[in-house]
């Protein structure tokens, strides 16, 4: 794991001045790679690739950027679990490393940019091809590691965090249609960021920067094809050997892996095969807990799987005084906020697993993938009733009955709020406007925001492109929440995912995202995944003798919860308002003028996030753009 930065100047420029300007970037993104550091630029002044390094494999030899004979440079972020094998088809003797990142560089020379089809993985790389004068970039299929870029006055600029970007354009200002994105979802929709004239190059594509022209291309998607031929065993067995395998790839490493552990299903799976394949020694887990009540804990099933699994558990107590001492820390890794207040916590216990390890397994991505959240429910109960009322309950948009979806309604016990304020404004209508109503979180905000000056941008509209992609066959409602969550939610929580490790020079790995996985699972029919109504079914039946009854049968989803309702009402109230009475926070455009914190705390329910997306978009402006001359200055020393 490691950061990669990136400069393709508009003219050639001196090799000591792209030093310098690499070197800014390189020291904007120490934390990423705290074990190392390099810099090459061309000696006609015309790339330079920079790079930090966190050592996971081939501690010795696989410092980058990395050269070859074949006139190409590389420089790499993440890690290829399928190296081994991809040494063996390219020809074991050609290497003069046992690292990942001397593969992709052999790929490239045999297959050119359709390397990237051969990878299994996690990564972020740049490629100087010196033959064919171009740079070559790709991203990973699922968003795991990140990749941005923008096109400046000065050049073509990337970096793996946005910081690092920041030095080099002309202005640091907000992206309103990107804004307008994060009020209704807490993060931005397609290559948009909240910083304006910076890209995010999207999962699963390459960016290829040549003669000053920029392409970029797809080369992979999933597909929800579904497969009416074979049987939920069937299914079963295929998912358990499919995972099996990817952890026992993503174990590979040459330092310690350890693992998260929430107390949830997808990180308990995961510890526990990793527990089965790793059998000899201490394997470690890492779990954090705030001391407010029992509603926001989830150690007991922690420690359930750990005591039943033979793992060490590690725990960090998180309190209101740790939030206060953070969260600014936590923005600052983030770039720009994202996905809602699990971040902090994840600060928290990933500076908790880098003190005993390097490298940790995460869960992310089982909710996407096998159908986790609650909304799904919501979302499928109300067409359900609707199927019954209308006769059309066998129209093929039905996965199950409301007979059948009635006994795991218990797990809407914690969400009475949420189905109030999704059915006060009506029942039954389109689907993509019925689930774009229960995911938007700008439905509340009306006398906060100055919505006039976000128009025209419609988020409504890129939403519909994405739920009704062509890649999902329209009579899947499920499919098509999920898919949408997929494309989106996802890469955001993998933003989460990587910048919080990254803080604290810990790399975190997510082995159920593994594209065979992922491509199985888009096939298997919803009235498998969603048996019943029952909430990621099929894996939980899958794994049901690998983890404790205790955890199996549970039926609330917490989900890390953060007391930040309970904070705010008391010990963090006067904080929180003090951040909003400083002399910019009073002047932010698109606030309107009746915005009023304390009005807003008053108002705030328990599961609610306007003052989470609120404080944590003002905390990135005091970050970033109220400290733009700080940027700025960073490059003008360097000249």
């Amino acid at each position: 794991m490691c950061g990669i930065s990136g400069i393709v100047p508009s003219e050639p420029q001196s090799q000591k001045t792209l030093d310098r300007w690499l070197q800014v970037m390189n020291n904007l993104q120490a934390h990423r790679g705290p074990d190392g550091e390099g810099i090459w630029t061309s000696q006609r002044g015309n790339v330079g690739l920079g790079h930090v390094r966190l050592s996971i494999i081939d501690l010795e030899t696989g410092s980058q950027p990395m050269r070859s004979e074949a006139e190409l440079v590389i420089s790499y972020n993440g890690e290829i679990y399928n190296y081994v094998e991809l040494r063996k088809v390219l020809g074991v003797e050609r290497f003069n490393t046992t690292s990942d990142t001397e593969v992709i560089l052999c790929a490239y020379e045999k297959w050119g940019e359709n390397c990237v089809d051969y990878l299994r993985g996690m990564f972020a790389f740049a490629i100087w091809d010196g033959k064919n004068k171009k740079l070559f970039c790709a991203r990973d299929r699922f968003g795991i590691k990140p990749f941005y870029y923008a096109r400046t006055p000065m050049g073509f600029v990337f970096a793996s965090e946005v910081k690092a970007i920041l030095p080099f354009v002309d202005e640091i200002a907000t992206d309103y249609n990107g804004l307008k994105d994060y009020l209704a979802f807490q993060f931005t929709l397609g290559a948009k960021t909240l910083f304006k004239g910076i890209r995010q190059l999207l999962p699963a594509h390459t960016l290829t920067v040549k003669n000053g022209t920029v392409e970029i291309r797809k080369y992979w998607e999933v597909n929800y094809e579904l497969d009416w031929l074979h049987t939920k065993r069937y299914f079963q067995e295929q998912i358990r050997q499919l995972l099996l395998d990817s952890v026992r790839v993503h174990l590979r490493s040459d330092v310690p892996v350890g693992s998260y552990l929430s107390g949830g299903l997808d990180s308990s799976i995961v510890a526990s095969l990793a527990r089965k394949i790793q059998k000899e020694g201490e394997f470690n887990a890492f779990h954090g807990k705030f001391l407010a009540g029992s509603q926001y804990d989830e150690s007991p099933y922690a420690r359930a799987v750990a005591d039943y699994c033979n793992i060490r558990l590690f725990e960090q107590e998180i309190t209101s005084s740790d939030f206060v001492s953070n969260i600014r820390k936590v923005i600052y890794h983030l770039d720009y906020p994202v996905a809602g207040p699990g971040s902090f916590p994840q600060y928290m216990v990933s500076r908790l697993a880098s003190a005993h390890s390097k490298v940790v397994l995460a869960g992310t991505g089982g909710d996407e993938i096998f159908g986790g959240y609650v909304r799904y429910l919501i979302s499928y109960f109300e067409q359900c009733i609707k199927g019954a009322i209308e006769g059309t309950m066998h129209s093929g948009n039905f996965v199950v009955t409301y007979q059948s979806i009635i006994p795991n309604l218990a797990a809407l016990r914690n969400y009475k709020p949420l189905l109030q304020e999704f059915w006060k404004e009506g029942l039954f209508g389109e689907r993509d406007k019925r689930y774009f109503r229960l995911i938007n979180r700008a439905n509340g905000l009306s006398e906060e925001i100055n919505w006039g000056l976000l128009e025209p941008y419609s988020a409504f509209e890129t939403f519909k492109d994405i739920f009704w992609g062509s890649n999902v066959e329209k009579e899947s409602y499920f499919d098509s929440m999920t898919n949408f969550d997929f494309k989106t939610l996802l890469p955001a929580l993998l933003h989460v995912e990587d910048r919080m490790s990254m803080a604290h020079g810990l790399e975190s790995r997510v082995p159920l995202l593994d594209h065979p996985l992922v491509e199985l699972a888009a096939t298997i029919p919803s009235n498998i995944k969603f048996e019943n109504g029952e909430l990621k079914h099929l894996i939980k039946t899958t794994f049901s003798q690998d983890l404790p009854d205790l955890l199996i049968k549970r039926e609330d989803k917490m989900g890390f919860p953060v007391p930040l309702s309970d904070w705010m009402h008391g010990e963090l109230k006067t904080f929180i308002e003090d951040i909003f009475h400083s002399q910019n926070a009073c002047h932010r455009d698109y606030l309107s003028p009746r915005f009023d914190i304390n009005t807003l705390i008053e108002k705030e329910g328990k599961f609610t996030r306007k003052v989470w997306g609120l404080l944590s978009l003002e905390l990135w402006q005091q970050e970033f753009h109220d400290k733009a001359d700080k940027y700025r200055k960073y490059k003008e020393d360097a000249e």
